[in-house]
């Protein structure tokens, strides 16, 4: 695996000492977690702190998953919930004192400007948990339960990324979303902030979860072993559907599409 590393030049010099070293820590800790290690990269000056990598394996046909084959009738599990782009803007609204400007509906909802705060922090640590979270025991049970296709949810948003996948397939299909999970209050967020395109599919997520296409049958198990790797559910979401002659291979909310939230 290789890091790219930018130490950013806006920092005070002994805070960036510091904050470079631990970036790189959790970079090389996290990266143990997913079984390689770090091997080389490139390191700049910036004025924002960067970190990311690239990361190569070597495996035979039967180790992965190639993403192409969703079949009708297979149905839609996400392995994590929609919403963290949301959740880490509503703490930096919060950090600068500007919550009750940018999220007016949520703080009267929630009560006030304390308790809307409170929300934002329990939020934030939802959050932060999701994105730390690797996908390597949700990718290891797609193999083990017969997956046929999947995707991560990333910067493209569900929809985004349900539309690349469905584009990929061998056979003619469309990806049907029934229904959105999301951390609990993002919506409430997103009534003041519709931009970020939470409930139509189109909010980036950070470190996002898996988009699995799997037969109906083995779904349970599917989730039932992610579930006790990682500690938390995963949900159905929709089911792949077939397209017809005079539709393109596409992924679409259903009109009557329902909004989950939870709790982490």
């Amino acid at each position: 695996m290789l890091m790219i590393l930018g130490a950013s030049t806006e920092m005070e010099k002994s805070l960036q000492h510091t904050a470079t070293e631990l970036v790189m820590k959790g970079f090389n800790s996290t990266a143990a977690e997913a079984g390689t290690k770090v091997t080389g990269g490139q390191s700049v000056l910036n004025p924002w702190p960067i970190i990311g990598g690239v990361a190569t394996a070597i495996c035979r046909e039967e180790e992965f998953i190639r993403p192409i084959n969703a079949r009708v009738g297979q149905v839609l599990v996400q392995t994590k919930p929609l919403g963290t782009q949301l959740a880490v803007n509503a703490n930096e609204w919060m950090r600068r004192g500007e919550l009750e400007q940018r999220a007016p509906a949520f703080v009267a909802a929630s009560g006030g400007l304390a308790a809307a705060c409170e929300r934002v922090a329990t939020l934030q640590a939802a959050a932060t948990a999701c994105m730390i979270r690797l996908n390597r025991n949700g990718a290891r049970a797609m193999r083990d339960h017969g997956a046929s296709a999947g995707t991560d949810i990333t910067g493209f948003g569900v929809l985004g990324h349900a539309r690349n996948l469905a584009q990929s397939q061998v056979a003619r299909v469309r990806l049907q979303l029934d229904t959105l999970v999301v951390l609990r209050h993002t919506p409430l967020l997103a009534s003041d902030n519709t931009y970020f395109g939470l409930l139509e599919g189109r909010s980036a997520e950070t470190s996002g979860g898996l988009l699995v296409c799997i037969d109906e049958e083995n779904a349970d198990a599917f989730c039932a072993a992610v579930s006790a790797a990682d500690g938390t559910p995963c949900w159905r979401v929709g089911r792949v559907v077939a397209c017809d002659a005079d539709q393109q291979p596409d992924a679409f909310i259903a009109k009557d599409v329902t909004i989950v939230e939870v709790d982490l």
